[in-house]
């Protein structure tokens, strides 16, 4: 060993007294200054990147979207507490409320920099400024208007942060709308119509975001009925350029995922290096399955994220509804033999009838069958079991574990004109104009395949929260909706049967605690909001 070592430190001194002078004037190749950076023409498209990559991570972590709401709820039976669902003890250290806070101002930040940056790259041309400007502001705009929805007003950070800072205080509501507002008005004159490269914000993108922040701000007391004519205006002119798929199921299938409705989306894709952790959708709205007999851990039916619909969601479908099969899986397939042979590869193995089943009939069954009031009754297999989610299918996709990256490979839709059709149909029903409300209405139900449309003096707040519950669910914000329309508390007592059973939800719920980590920082800075004291 003696020997070895001093072998060892031999050559390295061998190494170190052959080398050319080269070796002390080391390039390191890791480390960009801001002037090599800045010295770089497309210096400005990657940061705009990083701003986007950002918007990734903070668009797939739900909990705060779907949770506590009509139509999901926590996967657990319908006993005990939650404080994020149930908005039972739900206070300002609630890992989620930090975690959400944080990836929007991270997204925030990163356009902060392109935006403060622009000026000081070299070579770039003018176009190609406006452009990167623009869809910075477009990025910043998407994420105060998710921070302001959810927390009232929030910190204005609209310039890069360069060294420590802990004072900040928090703009009103009506101010961070304001700055939303002018953000998404030079975006849209920054833009592209049709950018050359997919994925890259487009005009329409804007004329949409713009659209739903009109749509948001005409209900609050800074708001004004000019709000819903300009949000159905704007509506308008992005459904004439993006036409319904003629059929929901195309439009959900993984080899259709870039179509005519697609307006704005978080690009993954198969390679590892540009997919980053991937695509966490196909997770989302499934139970433990694979303890039944005939199931394993499955490419297909993957694991499950852990929230579900409620009995709610699964009875708003009417009958000849496209959108129920392509959203929803109500039959299970044996992907391999039980181990006691009475369920083969191929044969049904789990299904949830939509209208109960006799008992005798359900014995008479090899596979496991559960009726509508059974999904939230332990089995001896499993807690909860229901129809599981497959609009977000991903085949082939890895199994992963909790812990591991998901690896999903499919684009996530953040904008899509089925809902700028719902955003013009609740404009036109703000501004008294429901013959045009229910004709955006309709128009989904009979992409749907549906034959009874629904008449004008039929459309109410509630009737267009049910079709953006079966049209959306799990692509933009339920808990956002519920917000703005003040059907927040109504409707998750009324349907969420776990926050029902705790009856802990109040008014002051419509807006999220700030997190305490926050309010610590900024010594007092930064309020808390009502209630949460």
């Amino acid at each position: 060993m003696k020997k070895y070592i001093k072998l060892v430190v031999w050559m390295t001194g061998f190494l170190a007294l052959s080398s050319c002078a080269d070796f002390l004037e080391e390039e390191n190749r890791n480390f960009l200054s801001d002037d090599i950076l800045l010295s770089d023409p497309t210096a400005l498209d990657q940061m705009v990147a990083n701003a986007y990559d950002r918007l990734r991570l903070a668009t797939s972590f739900y909990d705060l979207d779907h949770q506590g709401t009509d139509v999901f709820t926590r996967r657990d039976i319908i006993a005990g507490i939650s404080d994020l669902n149930d908005y039972v003890n739900l206070r300002p250290t609630n890992g989620a409320i930090g975690t959400y806070w944080t990836n929007y101002y991270n997204v925030i930040a990163a356009a902060n920099t392109a935006i403060s940056r622009a000026d000081e790259v070299q070579g770039l041309s003018e176009g190609n400024k406006t452009r990167g400007l623009g869809e910075a502001q477009f990025l910043r705009a998407y994420s105060y208007f998710h921070l302001v929805e959810n927390y009232g007003g929030v910190p204005l950070v609209l310039e890069e942060i360069r060294s420590a800072q802990s004072e900040f205080s928090r703009a009103s509501e009506q101010e961070v709308y304001g700055q939303i507002l002018a953000d998404l008005d030079a975006a849209l004159a920054g833009v592209d119509e049709n950018p050359s490269l997919y994925g890259k914000v487009s005009k329409d993108a804007v004329r949409h975001l713009k659209a739903k922040v009109l749509l948001t701000r005409g209900y609050k007391d800074f708001g004004s009925s000019q709000d819903f004519i300009e949000a159905a205006s704007l509506a308008e002119e992005v459904i004439e350029n993006h036409p319904l798929v003629a059929d929901f199921t195309d439009l959900v299938s993984k080899e259709n995922q870039r179509n005519s409705e697609a307006i704005f989306s978080m690009l993954y894709g198969s390679n590892p290096v540009s997919r980053g952790i991937g695509n966490n959708r196909h997770l989302l709205f499934k139970f433990v399955y694979d303890v039944y007999p005939g199931q394993t851990r499955s490419t297909l039916y993957h694991r499950g994220l852990g929230r579900s619909p409620t009995p709610y969601f699964f009875n708003l479908f009417e009958e000849g509804d496209d959108r129920e099969n392509a959203t929803i899986r109500r039959l299970m397939i044996a992907e391999i033999d039980s181990d006691d042979g009475s369920i083969l590869e191929g044969d049904t193995s789990i299904y949830f009838p939509k209208t109960p089943w006799p008992a005798s009939e359900i014995n008479s069954k090899a596979y496991f069958v559960f009726n509508p009031d059974s999904y939230y009754i332990p089995d001896g297999l499993t807690q909860v079991h229901f129809p599981m989610f497959k609009k977000f299918d991903d085949p082939g996709v890895p199994y992963t574990n909790p812990g591991i990256n998901p690896d999903g490979e499919r684009d996530a839709v953040l904008i899509r004109s089925g809902e700028t059709r719902l955003i013009a149909a609740e404009a036109y029903l703000q501004s008294g104009n429901a013959a045009m409300a229910a004709e955006h209405i309709n128009a989904l139900r009979d992409r749907a395949g549906l034959e009874v449309m629904v008449p004008a003096e039929d459309v109410d707040i509630d009737l267009i929260l049910d079709e953006s519950a079966i049209e959306m669910a799990g692509e933009i914000s339920r808990w956002m909706d519920l917000k703005r329309t003040g059907k927040l508390v109504e409707r998750v007592l009324a349907h969420n049967p776990h926050a029902a059973l705790n009856n802990a939800i109040k008014p002051f719920h419509n807006l999220r605690p700030i997190p305490q980590s926050e309010v610590d920082v900024s010594g007092g800075s930064i309020t808390q909001n009502e209630g949460y004291n």
